[in-house]
């Protein structure tokens, strides 16, 4: 993954006001921290962030220019969005060396197809890993081509490339395939359902709910 140059001017407001005024301004609040430094807060432009994220992926490496005057090499550690706008709320910024190594999570991506009449179900989308911080792997694959019903990955299964170790146990089950449902199992599952009633016998069709027993004893308050 190639690092991606960035400015970014200090930040002297905090709290939710000083986060307000800094994304209306077009910028995202972060802090910069680790090494034993202490942490730095700083506004980022949001809309070379946004792209940067968008093409590198949430490990995203930045090299970032501050206006003070002082430079940094940072990895993405936690980004907060807004849920409804989908934008950037907040952003960690991990310092990080060249040459040094360290753990992040990769997103595994399924390549072929499995057999036919087959499920399959992913039990884990991330890959624990340890790599060159200015060498991360963007994504992983993990093949399942023509694997049968019955068949699974595990962490171990995923080719890495060349200076990237696992952090988790080769035997972690990523992808497990199971055969699909037969159309005979489809229709007994409908037939179940459909069989069910609709309500208890005895209760009057309209009937207001009742309270459950223990709603019953509660006192009501004047």
């Amino acid at each position: 993954m190639s690092e991606v140059k960035i400015s970014a001017e200090p930040r002297t407001e905090f709290g939710k006001g000083g986060a307000r005024r800094t994304r209306r301004a077009g910028k995202v609040p972060a802090v910069l921290y680790g090494h034993g430094e202490k942490p730095k807060h700083i506004a980022l432009p949001a809309r070379e962030f946004a792209a940067a994220i968008r093409h590198g992926g949430a490990n995203q490496l930045f090299a970032i220019d501050i206006t003070d005057g002082t430079q940094a090499l940072a990895l993405t550690k936690a980004i907060q969005r807004d849920p409804i706008k989908d934008t950037f709320e907040h952003v960690d910024l991990l310092l990080v060396r060249r040459g040094e190594k360290v753990t992040v999570d990769v997103p595994v991506q399924l390549v072929g197809e499995p057999a036919k009449n087959t499920l399959v179900m992913h039990e884990h989308d991330t890959l624990s890993v340890s790599a060159d911080a200015t060498r991360l792997p963007e994504s992983l694959e993990a093949s399942i081509e023509g694997l049968e019903a019955g068949s699974h990955v595990t962490a171990g299964d995923v080719t890495l490339p060349q200076g990237v170790e696992l952090t988790v146990d080769p035997e972690t089950v990523l992808v497990v395939v199971s055969a699909a449902p037969t159309a005979e199992q489809l229709d007994a599952e409908a037939g179940v359902v459909a069989e069910e009633p609709a309500a208890e016998e005895g209760a009057e069709e309209g009937a207001p709910e009742q309270p459950t027993e223990a709603a019953a004893e509660q006192p009501v308050q004047a």
